[in-house]
């Protein structure tokens, strides 16, 4: 028999080393894929973690760093307040779409006056929009008890739904010959979500992920309703004994998930995607579910593996183009990252004894 004992006082180099050792098991297993796939392992993980940084055309994919990781760093600290408290937003991809859907609403009801509110209020929209699709499960959860994985995640498949239907029918582009898809966004200035610094990868995107990785970290560290977070996420039981209240927490973790979610929606549409597509969503709500466990739900830690993650992203697509690796490939090489990160968590955590088992 195989019993799992959890470790009375579980290490604390660890619990911190715990993120390389995955990075570095998740090198040796992907080179291993890459290898029965016919590829020069050694030159794959070269090409996907040394390249983007380092290689000839390195000027070229380092702001890519910025423009990849500001989404998901978005998403995943939204996501790590909720985790933190025992609250499972996994539906964060369609907050995602919806807030997208809401802000480019809005920038393209303007269409084509030029002014300076119209971003601001597709900013607004989008965090709205976000915002509204996380209190499905939040308001379900606190009135029927209802559990807020399955929801959220149902709620994912909806918002792929009116995509589609948005880029077929109200927000296709009158002008774009019957295909289907919206205006394009980086043609409209007021709505058009430019860098900052030209060339930089530097837009108001990864401006608000720097910001919200500020926040989170005061939110966590100085203030009552971060202790509030972190006291029931650790000891849910001390933390009714000391007020806590579930369904205001509830609300808040999951509204500001999908408010965070809903913005970095927005500044994909508005920015690097351009418009409303079909194939809109890449996938940046669930990879961000990675990102927040890399980073060890740390607002400083989430910001290092979002942008590790990026690299994988600029990477694997170097590798597509040069090695002519299968995206599949790369994305199980991406799975494979958070599935030693949960194996060694629990080595980390538990003890695993081999005992006989009782004979009847």
């Amino acid at each position: 028999m195989i019993r799992v004992e959890k470790r009375p006082q579980p290490s604390q180099f660890w619990s911190a080393a715990t993120p390389v050792v995955a990075v570095l098991a998740t090198m040796v297993a992907g080179g291993l894929l890459f290898a029965v796939l016919g590829k020069d392992p050694l030159l794959a993980i070269k090409t996907i973690f040394w390249d983007p940084l380092f290689g000839e055309f390195s000027f070229y994919y380092r702001p890519q760093l910025l423009i990849k990781g500001a989404p998901l760093i978005l998403i995943a600290i939204g996501l790590s307040l909720g985790f933190r408290a025992g609250i499972w937003n996994i539906g964060a991809e369609g907050q995602y779409i919806i807030g997208a859907l809401v802000g480019a609403g809005i920038g393209l009801a303007f269409y084509p006056l030029e002014a300076w509110y119209i971003f601001p209020l597709m900013v607004l929209g989008g965090a709205f929009g976000g915002w509204a699709w996380g209190m499905i499960p939040a308001v379900l959860k606190v009135r029927f008890g209802t559990n807020e994985i399955l929801v959220s995640l149902m709620l994912v498949y909806v918002a792929e739904q009116f995509l589609a239907s948005m880029a077929l029918g109200l927000m296709r582009n009158p002008d774009g010959m019957g295909f289907p898809g919206s205006r394009n966004l980086q043609q409209y200035g007021s709505a058009y979500n430019a860098e900052l610094i030209a060339g930089s990868g530097m837009h108001w995107g990864v401006l608000s992920a720097f910001l919200a990785v500020i926040f989170a970290y005061i939110l966590l560290n100085r203030h009552m309703l971060g202790y509030h977070i972190r006291l029931t996420g650790e000891a849910p039981r001390a933390a009714r004994f000391a007020g806590v209240n579930p369904a205001r927490l509830i609300l808040f973790c999951l509204g500001t998930s999908g408010a965070l979610a809903g913005l970095a929606g927005l500044f994909e549409v508005a920015g690097p995607a351009g418009q409303v597509t079909i194939d809109f969503n890449v996938g940046y709500g669930f990879t961000a579910i990675i990102v927040a466990f890399l980073g060890r739900l740390h607002p400083i830690g989430i910001l290092l593996a979002g942008f590790l993650m990026a690299l994988t992203y600029i990477g694997g697509e170097i590798a597509q183009s040069q090695l002519g690796l299968p995206a599949a490939a790369i994305q199980v090489f991406q799975g494979m990252l958070l599935f030693f990160l949960l194996a060694f968590d629990l080595l980390t955590n538990f003890r695993i004894r081999l005992a006989r088992g009782e004979v009847a």
